[in-house]
């Protein structure tokens, strides 16, 4: 007989792997739908996961892909909380400055539409 896998609840983990400040937090952003586990959209913060699952998720625009290496105990200093995943999350993309506007006074209405077309998120 195989001894039983090591399981946490997927907000628990969240929070004690240190990507939400609160596992309240944690527990949102899985109700909210931005948490995916093995491609699979996850909407209940009870989820159970276990060693090797792999966990995509969004903050702040920021996508992060981690695979779970272990369950941990409790939400330990940072160096402990690297320790639970493998971050496999795609490189961070630079956002371009705006070549005209240096930040120098009030930009105008062609430098704020030039900002938007450079940034068309925000």
């Amino acid at each position: 007989m195989s001894a039983p896998k090591d399981t946490i609840r997927l907000d628990k983990w969240l929070w004690h792997a240190r990507f939400f400040k609160s596992r309240s937090l944690a527990a949102s952003a899985v109700t909210t739908g931005k948490v995916r586990v093995n491609s699979t959209p996850v909407s209940k913060p009870a989820r159970s996961v276990c060693r090797e699952d792999v966990l995509t998720f969004s903050k702040e625009q920021q996508v992060y892909v981690v695979r779970i290496l272990d369950c941990g105990t409790r939400r330990g200093p940072a160096l402990e909380a690297q320790s639970l995943y493998d971050d496999m999350s795609p490189e961070r993309i630079a956002r371009p400055k705006n070549p005209r506007f240096e930040g120098k006074g009030r930009p105008t209405k062609k430098d704020r539409r030039d900002m938007k077309s450079h940034f068309p998120d925000g």
